[in-house]
């Protein structure tokens, strides 16, 4: 198999190209360089093939979304048929119909459903209906757990050593130059996995909190597992204050058939989806009780919760969803975990056997390496200081020089097409990798 053996000529070539219309010359921040974007020619099933013909194992998947892989057989053979039926309508379809009813038989607490087009719109309206059902309008979240690009869900996401506050109280602190002063009023910052400290503070602002969102696993606040205590005493807490739980699995709900809450004991009374439930297009969802959704209806007049989009459960989207979620069953999440236990149990032994600084969390199908000895519990022990942050682009950029794709600071994903060699082809590079940076160390 071709790994990736030059670095550059074509991508240099468009990346130059780029910088003349995009203002960094990327359209999107989370783009890694190395020390250009790699531009990608073709993906088929775990596999990718830059411009430039060099092969990569891609662990990244579209930040998680692709657990099927590159071009799944089945969503391009749906795919094709709809494109020749339409690609949108301002009318309802079936398909849109046949994706719902799948999420409602599935995830526990989703009793109805409402389509939007990504995450970031998931998030933006689940808080909205919050808002809505409650009649209030703060917020709590947690700190540096990532729910795409709200105001209010954004604070505290990039929060440093230097502003982040007392532990026990979070401060609120903004993720971007301007952010108005009213929206860091509006959230209150908790500490993953910090139970005592999140029933404290829900019972102090419950009185004005419309929900708390809280990831099941955070990507970026570390892909830690939460602790039975911390969830029981979120649940307690938001109960008995009156406050919603939004539970935030646009990336999570890959963790099983039924999602992540289930796993973990989390009761949520709104859950926001999308990636896999998009079967590689734009999609989002929020899912929750009825009597909570019912602010999006408008039978009856104007909702308490206006909600549409132009391209809001788009016959694409709905189609290709629907057939990666059917071929998603409860054998694919078999065949899911076992690669995820294999990978990361791999990569334990590896730090283990050269006694290298490095940890590995995550779950399921997920895994995130850290330069750390001491698995973190919350996004301040995850945070990297600029010496661990060298580190971990060194592995990134080993990993990309070996033919494998791995995220810097974010979860990497296995998907269904790939295999045990593949498995093993990641711990091998990551071994390789200990192997020849061992006296950074020792």
């Amino acid at each position: 198999m071709m790994r990736a053996s030059h670095f550059g000529n074509r991508s240099k070539g468009s990346f130059a190209r780029a910088q003349l219309v995009f203002p960094d010359g990327t359209s999107r921040v989370t783009i890694e360089r190395n020390p250009v974007p790699l531009y990608i020619e073709r993906g088929s099933g775990s596999y990718l093939v830059d411009v430039d013909g060099n092969q990569f194992l891609d662990l990244n998947a579209n930040f998680t979304s692709l657990i099927h892989g590159h071009a799944f057989e089945p969503v391009v053979e749906a795919l094709t048929r709809q494109l020749q039926l339409g690609s949108c309508f301002a009318n309802p379809t079936d398909s849109e119909i046949a994706l719902a009813e799948l999420l409602c038989e599935r995830i526990p607490r989703v009793e109805r459903v409402r389509f939007v087009n990504s995450g970031t719109e998931a998030v933006l309206f689940a808080v909205k209906a919050a808002r809505a059902f409650t009649g209030r309008s703060k917020i709590a979240k947690f700190e540096g757990a990532y729910h795409g690009a709200y105001d209010w869900a954004e604070v505290g996401l990039a929060a440093t050593p230097e502003n982040w506050g007392n532990p026990n109280a979070p401060e609120s602190t903004p993720f971007y130059r301007g952010m108005p002063a009213s929206v860091l009023e509006e959230v209150v910052v908790l500490r993953f996995n910090d139970a005592d400290a999140a029933r404290h503070l829900m019972s102090v602002h419950g009185h004005s909190l419309a929900a708390v969102i809280v990831d099941p696993m955070p990507s970026r606040g570390g892909l830690v597992a939460p602790k039975p205590e911390f969830i029981a005493a979120l649940q307690e807490a938001a109960r008995m204050n009156g406050v919603l739980v939004i539970a935030d699995e646009v990336l999570n709900l890959r963790q099983s058939f039924a999602g992540a809450s289930v796993l973990y004991g989390l009761v949520p009374d709104l859950i926001t989806m999308g990636k896999i439930i998009g079967g590689g297009l734009p999609i989002g969802a929020i899912g929750g009780r009825q009597d909570v959704m019912s602010v999006f209806d408008a039978s009856a007049g104007r909702p308490l919760l206006p909600q549409g989009g132009t391209f809001s459960a788009n016959p694409l989207s709905m189609t290709a969803g629907l057939a990666a979620m059917r071929h998603l069953d409860r054998a694919a999440f078999v065949h899911l975990d076992g690669l995820g236990n294999m990978v990361r149990e791999g990569i334990a032994r590896a730090i283990s056997k050269f006694g290298a600084p490095f940890c590995v969390t995550g779950a399921a199908s997920l895994f995130r390496v850290h330069p750390m000895a001491r698995a973190p519990n919350d996004y301040r022990e995850a945070y990297l200081a600029p010496d661990a942050s060298k580190q971990m682009k060194q592995l990134v950029n080993f990993f990309a020089r070996s033919g494998v794709i791995l995220p810097y600071g974010a979860a990497a994903s296995m998907s269904t097409p790939m295999n045990r060699a593949d498995a093993e082809f990641i711990i091998d590079v990551f071994a390789g990798f200990l192997d020849s940076h061992r006296i950074s160390w020792t």
